[in-house]
C-alpha cells in the first residue's frame, strides 16, 4: 500500500475539481448541536485541498488546515489566499503542532480512516478547549441505488488496487465507540453531483485505488466507464449520489 500522505500527490487537480462539496444543512449541524459561531477555531484535520474548510471560512471562523500532504496542502493555500482566517498548517492527526486547548470543534472530512485512532484522539483532547467537540464526516457515495452507481461499484471493484483495504466504510460501530468514548450521535444528509463524461472520470481518477494516467490498466477502465456513462446518462449526464455522514461527540 503507497504510503498515506503521499498516495494522493497525483490526484489533486481532480480532487479539487471533481469530489463532493457538502450540503448546507450540515452547517446548520454545526451551529444547532456543536455550537459553532462566526468566532469558533476550527482545526480541519486532513484538510486536503480544502473542500471540507470552505463552508467554515465562509462563516467566517478561523480555520487550521491540518495537512501532511505537501502538494494538497499547497492547493489549499492558493484557493484560500483571499481568506485571512484560513491557516495552513504542515501536521498530521496524531501530531498536528498545534497549541493546548486552542481550538473549538476538531473536524476530518474523508480523513479519518487514515489515521492512528489511538494518538489521535490524545492530539484532538488536547488541542480542543474544554468542552468542545469532535466531528468525523463522509460524502458515501451510494453503491446500489441506480442502474448506474450498481455498474460503478462493479468497475472500481475490478480495476482498483487496494479498494476493499482502504474503505472507510471498513470502520466498525465499536471502533467509533471506542474513539469518541463518552458516546457520539450521527446524522445524514442527502448530497448529489451531476457529471459530463469527463467529470464522471475525473471524479473516478481522484480516488488514491483507482489506476492513474500512464497505467496499463486505464485504457480498459476508462472504456469500461465510458460504455456505463453512455448505457446509463440522461441527457448526457449522470447523477451521482451520496449520503454526507456525521458522527460527532463533545469532549
Amino acid at each position: 500500500m503507497v504510503d498515506t500522505v503521499e498516495r494522493f500527490s497525483n490526484r489533486v487537480t481532480n480532487y479539487v475539481k471533481y469530489r463532493p462539496g457538502y450540503p448546507p444543512e450540515l452547517l446548520r449541524l454545526f451551529h444547532d448541536e456543536m455550537d459553532l459561531t462566526p468566532g469558533s477555531v476550527i482545526a480541519d484535520i486532513g484538510s486536503g485541498p480544502g473542500n471540507s474548510a470552505r463552508m467554515f471560512l465562509e462563516n467566517g471562523n478561523t480555520v487550521y488546515g491540518v495537512e501532511p500532504n505537501a502538494a494538497m496542502r499547497s492547493a489549499a493555500e492558493t484557493a484560500f489566499a483571499s481568506f485571512e482566517n484560513f491557516i495552513s498548517t504542515d501536521g498530521t492527526a496524531e501530531k498536528t503542532t498545534l497549541q493546548d486547548a486552542s481550538v473549538d470543534i476538531v473536524t476530518a472530512a474523508q480523513a479519518f480512516h487514515w489515521f492512528e485512532p489511538e494518538p489521535t484522539r490524545r492530539e484532538c483532547k488536547r488541542i480542543l478547549k474544554p468542552g468542545g467537540f469532535i466531528s468525523l464526516i463522509w460524502n458515501e457515495r451510494q453503491l446500489d441505488t441506480t442502474p448506474f452507481l450498481r455498474g460503478y461499484e462493479d468497475l472500481l471493484q475490478e480495476f482498483a488496487n487496494d479498494y476493499g483495504a482502504v474503505r472507510h466504510d471498513n470502520i466498525t460501530e465499536a471502533e467509533f465507540a471506542a474513539f469518541f468514548e463518552s458516546g457520539f450521535r450521527q446524522r445524514t444528509f442527502e448530497n448529489l453531483q451531476v457529471f459530463d463524461f469527463e467529470g464522471i472520470l475525473g471524479r473516478l481518477l481522484s480516488s488514491s485505488y483507482m489506476p492513474a494516467q500512464g497505467d496499463p490498466r486505464f485504457g480498459p477502465m476508462s472504456s469500461a466507464l465510458r460504455s456505463l456513462f453512455a448505457k446509463h446518462a440522461e441527457g448526457d449526464r449522470i447523477k451521482v449520489f451520496y449520503d454526507t455522514n456525521v458522527f460527532y461527540t463533545q469532549v
